[in-house]
């Protein structure tokens, strides 16, 4: 898998991996299915954040909406929802150990799965477009 990365702040790459699309949010999504997706956020946010201890979604979602919370040890985050659908599964490893999110946000760090409404992923940002957002 290709990923991007580019220098920030105190020189921490921030991952941005080719295969997504990335709200300006800085939610992730991955296609895994026609209708189902896998959402999570990115490494940006993750770093932002701090230590995250607790993650919480609801079980609806409309684009745009508030669908959860991320809550580190810095503060709590809104998480904004990139599709909309219903969630089918949530990472329930992160109910134990929500530090899967900083260590590893685009795989074991994943927050739900969701059943979306159609192909709905058009809005969102390519890597290179997310990494423009990004840019320090």
């Amino acid at each position: 898998m290709a990923s991007w990365s580019l220098g920030k702040g105190s020189f921490e790459p921030v991952n941005v991996p080719s295969d997504l699309v990335y709200s300006t949010d800085h939610v992730w999504v991955r296609k895994l299915d026609d209708d189902l997706v896998r959402v999570g956020i990115t490494d940006y946010a993750q770093d932002a954040l701090g230590d995250v201890v607790f993650v919480e979604v609801g079980t609806t979602v409309v684009i745009g909406t508030i669908f959860g919370e991320v809550e580190s040890t810095k503060s709590v985050s809104e998480l904004f929802a990139p599709v909309s659908g219903e969630v089918v599964a949530v990472n329930e490893d992160l109910e134990i150990t929500p530090e899967k999110v900083n260590e590893d946000p685009y795989s074991d760090g994943w927050i739900c799965e969701m059943r979306t409404e159609g192909p709905n992923t058009d809005g969102l940002l390519d890597a290179s477009a997310y990494l423009a957002l990004v840019e320090v």
